[in-house]
């Protein structure tokens, strides 16, 4: 099935319709979704990194889960098939997939589909509105970067702090200097590197577009990025899609920050799911660069994060541990999904 999730896009799979062999498994994505080539021609691949991703549906062995989902980036001009990051865009699909694919029985009118992210070990329940025929994909919700309306779906996540890095701030400081750029090393379900724009020469409001073709910009993001990965324990993460990179800046259009996003290396149309739960919770850390450009502290967590398409809501609690340790006890996004072709994938030989 092939459905929009957010502001992704992607091939949904059940786990049994697939090579149990990872190897084996990953080769034949590769030719499904027509990788590697620019334009993915020979297959169902959108030609740019936020059409060229497989979830991967199962039902759970875990007693607090419904289903089991597992997250591929696809390369579009590598043959790269890659675990170590989760979409949080393609998982507000996983829920009604579970159910079209009848995985969770449907009842009611409401859904609450909980989640186990396989690539992070998080589990996320997904919220959303049911009738006598299944899903219900139209209605009133709008999210920058998707034209037109679809029904809400709640995302709250619950075990995302630190989840790939394990610690919410892997290098153990609110703030880092690297490269001489003073940087929040952050992973509350998405591994960022948080930057201010001015601090890299640029302003933030640039357009992708900009941001792509500054050549210097990209290398000295890259330079940072690298050196941020060993920090953050991720080893060499020269040929890895994490960790992200964002750059803030103070709002101008009634956020609460404004952010650029390299995904890593292509400047991202508007800013992932958890990218954002992530850059949020550093804009609530007093001391980290993001804190210093938000416009105020929300009393309720609720950041409204600018980027190039619009804005996105993501509400985060911060609290401590029984050991004084920063964690994120919460967090939750609303998204939207849509279901848009059915069928079979026919893979070159």
């Amino acid at each position: 099935m092939i459905m929009r999730g957010g502001t992704s896009k992607g091939a949904y799979f059940l786990a049994a319709d697939l090579p149990p062999d990872p190897a084996e498994r990953d080769l034949l994505l590769l030719r499904v979704m027509g990788s590697p080539d620019p334009r993915q021609i020979d297959g169902i691949g959108g030609a740019h990194p936020l059409t060229s991703k497989v979830a991967i549906v199962a039902p759970s062995g875990d007693a607090d889960a419904d289903v089991d989902y597992l997250f591929l980036q696809i390369g579009v001009e590598t043959d790269l098939v890659t675990a170590q990051q989760t979409c949080g865009n393609l998982l507000a699909g996983i829920g009604p997939f579970a159910i079209e694919r009848g995985l969770v029985e449907c009842r009611g009118d409401t859904a609450a589909v909980r989640i186990r992210m396989l690539n992070t070990g998080g589990i996320a329940t997904a919220r959303f509105a049911l009738d006598e025929t299944g899903v219900v994909y139209d209605g009133s919700c709008t999210i920058a970067g998707v034209p037109g309306s679809a029904a809400p779906i709640q995302l709250d996540f619950a075990d995302t702090s630190g989840s790939t890095c394990g610690a919410l701030l892997p290098t153990g400081h609110l703030a880092d200097v690297i490269e001489g750029v003073e940087v929040t090393c952050i992973d509350n379900g998405m591994p960022v590197v948080v930057m201010r724009a001015a601090d890299v020469g640029v302003t933030g409001y640039e357009t992708c577009a900009q941001l792509e073709d500054d050549q210097p910009l990209r290398h000295r993001l890259e330079i940072i990025r690298r050196s941020a990965g060993v920090l953050m324990g991720l080893g060499d993460v020269t040929n890895t899609t994490v960790p992200k990179m964002t750059l803030v800046s103070a709002p101008r259009d009634g956020g609460s920050i404004c952010t650029r996003t390299f995904i890593p290396h292509r400047c991202h149309d508007a800013i992932g799911v958890l990218g954002a739960v992530s850059v949020a919770t550093a804009a609530l850390l007093d001391g980290t660069p993001a804190a210093a450009v938000l416009m105020a502290r929300p009393i309720d967590g609720r950041v409204t994060i600018e980027h190039p398409t619009g804005t996105l809501d993501a509400t985060v609690v911060v609290g401590m541990d029984a050991a004084g340790t920063i964690v994120a006890e919460r967090s939750g996004i609303l998204r939207t999904a849509r279901k848009l072709m059915d069928g079979f994938a026919f893979a070159r030989t």
